[in-house]
């Protein structure tokens, strides 16, 4: 079989063997086990931090070296030598600044799209999800995240759909498809009670021989026999600080490595091989929140998520691990003054999300009440005119629709408050044009270029693993 013919017009091998990874290493020399060149990737696991920023995975990196001395998986392999590293391209058919929709789907479908889609073109177009693909060749395919199960990213290796926000319908879709395993939040999307056409895609999916589990207890003892369907909240998951700090969120709800444990015990005895993808997804809504313990504990729980996937792929030796990000956002970073290694260190002593401390007030909440649950779970005494700056939000909010911010709460003035003590500072609540960090270990890895468009990443994996771009 000639490996190399499923990159249409040979684009992606055209791309410069001369150009330099960000470390100014050519991916051609890194010291990575030469035997696998010519192996096929069974398995593919790709784990996706959504919206981090280069100094996301910085901080993190940081704030672990500082914690433990170990620093964090993801940069440990680079330091160790063991990955192939890159940078991409995420622009869409419609910004340079992709949504999440548009970005999985270029890795979906392959092909450029509009903002707000999923793998359709603006002529209405379809281009076969890749996990569709996957799955006609016989592998088994699943996804888990820490946001909806239905939200873009894991939606845009699955499914074609013409806006992004039609989550009903992408469930509906998800039942006729047939995935292996579909882990994450959305509750409202599944449940009768809360879907507008009251059909319980619980039953639906248990008829279909599906587990499925709503809480961390059920999702360990799952038999790992059947295709599984877990459902651990309404809306996201909560975010890793606070469910690190709540024994009943503890209890209820599965971290995204134990997610993915269970996905690859789910998946792993399949004799064709599996796909899965993972999804740090509440690290881009603490980026939109400027929330820099919702952040970095959520990329943390992200790095632990991949040293589950290497882990296994060590011992499996067929699985071709990528790590990567769909864009950047807010791109968060330490601002330089004399204090600012101690005060970043105080981070480490966060117990609590923004989005936490933030739902706590109302209009009748005092100054003093504000003072003492910033410090409760910052363990930091703000002034009398920062409670007052915060305080007077709640006067007259502004309840609307939305994901990110409905209730229009001040994340700003508070993340502007901390930074005077955390020294991290944001240059909006937006995503940005970033080119990303992605990184590759397994077999398969060598194909991989030093800067690459997020569309060959596409026909990257369906050349790793042997399977023909021909459905």
């Amino acid at each position: 079989m000639n490996r190399r013919k499923f990159f249409r017009n040979g684009s992606f091998f055209a791309l410069g063997t001369a150009l330099f990874s960000p470390l100014g290493v050519n991916a051609a020399s890194l010291d990575f086990d030469q035997s696998k060149k010519n192996k096929k990737a069974k398995n593919i696991i790709i784990v996706v931090s959504d919206g981090m920023s280069i100094g996301t995975l910085n901080m993190a990196d940081i704030y672990l070296n500082r914690k433990t001395g170990n620093g964090s998986n993801w940069l440990n392999l680079y330091k160790e030598n063991k990955a192939v590293h890159a940078m991409m391209d995420m622009a869409s058919a419609s910004s340079l600044v992709t949504d999440s929709s548009a970005a999985s789907s270029s890795w979906g479908g392959g092909v450029r799209i509009t903002n707000g889609a999923l793998n359709m073109s603006a002529n209405g177009e379809k281009h076969l999800p890749i996990w569709q693909k996957f799955k006609k060749a016989r592998k088994m395919a699943g996804c888990v995240t820490t946001v909806p199960i239905t939200h873009a990213t894991p939606a845009g290796f699955c499914v074609n759909n013409k806006k992004r926000s039609n989550q009903s319908e992408i469930a509906l879709q998800y039942l006729d498809l047939g995935f292996d395993v579909l882990m994450g939040g959305g509750n409202e999307y599944f449940a009768a009670d809360k879907r507008k056409d009251k059909r319980d895609l619980y039953s639906e999916f248990a008829l279909k021989g599906y587990d499925v589990v709503t809480s961390r207890d059920q999702m360990i003892a799952a038999t790992g026999k059947k295709p599984i369907l877990g459902v651990f909240n309404n809306g996201g998951l909560p975010y890793t600080v606070d469910r690190n700090n709540d024994k009943e969120l503890e209890k209820r709800v599965p971290t995204l490595a134990e997610m993915t444990q269970t996905a690859i015990d789910t998946m792993k005895h399949s004799e064709e091989g599996f796909v899965l993808q993972i999804e740090a997804g509440k690290v881009d809504w603490a980026a939109h929140g400027n929330d820099i313990s919702g952040l970095l504990y959520d990329q943390i729980a992200h790095d632990e998520a991949i040293k589950v996937a290497i882990d296994f792929a060590e011992k499996d030796e067929n699985t071709l691990v990528i790590i990567t990000t769909d864009h950047g956002n807010s791109n968060p970073g330490l601002i330089y003054g004399k204090n600012v290694d101690k005060n970043f260190d105080k981070v480490q002593h966060y117990t609590h999300s923004n989005e936490w401390i933030l739902n706590g007030f109302n209009e009748k909440t005092t100054r003093s009440q504000i003072k003492e649950r910033i410090d409760f779970a910052n363990n930091i005494a703000i002034s009398n005119d920062d409670a007052q700056r915060i305080l007077r939000y709640y006067k007259n909010l502004n309840i609307e629709e939305g994901i990110y911010n409905p209730r229009h709460l001040p994340f700003k003035v508070l993340s502007e408050i901390q930074g005077k003590n955390n020294s991290v500072g944001w240059i909006s609540q937006s995503h940005s044009a970033d080119y990303v960090e992605l990184a590759m270990v397994g077999p398969g890895s060598h194909l991989l270029k030093p800067f690459i468009k997020n569309t060959d990443l596409h026909f990257l994996m369906l050349e790793a693993a042997e399977v023909e771009n021909k459905f």
